[in-house]
């Protein structure tokens, strides 16, 4: 299988099909919110398969003194093939001056975000606090 890593531009339909994929319709329930935090993004990062989006990586932040990796999304059909860790290592690679590389996980994935080195914030003597807008969508 061949994966091709490439600076992402936006397609709505593509974007949309591999959110929904994974189940993340509380961003593709308001796709123009999710086109603007595209077109605000400090940089986003695709994987192909093929004609295919595999795969896809999005950070924020100011890009010295942290980025924040909004979203690392991998297609279901693509799981486990090594994308998501070439996508992550490219943004380490891209950004390895960076003082900070932070990160939200649900408990499925702390074992793969260990392995690639994040730690947890407990883990630092550090608590992560959220403030999110109540939302339709889970």
């Amino acid at each position: 299988m061949d994966i091709i890593l490439c600076d992402y531009l936006y397609d709505e339909d593509e974007v949309l099909t591999l959110y929904n994929s994974v189940g993340w319709e509380n961003y593709t329930h308001d796709p123009v919110m999710l086109k603007n935090a595209y077109q605000h993004s400090l940089y986003i990062m695709s994987a192909y398969v093929g004609e295919k989006l595999a795969g896809i990586v999005r950070a924020v932040g100011d890009g010295y003194s942290i980025i924040y990796i909004q979203d690392l999304i991998v297609h279901p059909d693509y799981q486990k093939k090594g994308i998501g860790t070439a996508l992550i290592n490219a943004i380490f690679e891209k950004y390895r001056n960076v003082y900070q590389i932070v990160l939200l996980s649900d408990e499925d994935n702390v074992g793969f975000y260990e392995k690639i080195g994040f730690k947890k914030a407990s883990d630092m003597d550090c608590c992560t606090f959220i403030k999110q807008r109540e939302s339709e969508c889970v």
